[in-house]
């Protein structure tokens, strides 16, 4: 009981953001999200799975931009937020404001601190108390379930 308290004291357990205005929703029957997604971006955005680790191009991106979910393109993270974890999936220190929700994740029978995208619901990843300042957190995310968007000064190539 002890180790289960312990890793529920090192998990994020409440929401870390706020959600700051009306988000309208994108809902799509299960269907739809088949036909719109890749097998890959599906199992991840809504069946909550994982990729594996350094599978993603977006580990190697490191131009100024922003990452959107890639199941409806809502913006998450400005580039200016990701940096290298060394755990083989693109991480970032802080998301965009009110730009994601979390809930408790059981899955591994301990709990840790899944993320979605608060207009979609698309799973992205895990939140972990192991990240570099100014917020000491790692939003480890799926590559699959991002896309980047350079900004308007980048080569889009």
């Amino acid at each position: 009981m002890f180790f289960i308290s312990i890793l529920g004291f090192l998990c994020i357990s409440s929401p870390v953001v706020a959600h700051h205005g009306p988000v309208e929703p994108v809902t799509m029957s299960k269907e739809e999200w088949k036909d719109k997604l890749t097998p890959d971006q599906y199992y991840v955005l809504r069946k909550e799975g994982t990729e594996p680790a350094h599978s993603s191009r977006l580990n190697e991106e490191h131009r100024n931009g922003v990452f959107v979910c890639a199941g409806c393109g809502y913006e998450l993270f400005l580039s200016n937020t990701k940096y290298d974890s060394g755990t083989g999936w693109p991480s970032f220190y802080a998301p965009i404001e009110g730009h994601v929700e979390t809930k408790t994740d059981w899955k591994l029978f301990y709990p840790r601190t899944e993320y979605h995208c608060v207009r979609c619901g698309g799973h992205q990843g895990h939140i972990f108390n192991d990240g570099p300042e100014p917020t000491g957190l790692r939003y480890c995310n799926n590559g699959v379930a991002l896309e980047f968007i350079p900004a308007k000064d980048e080569d889009p190539t």
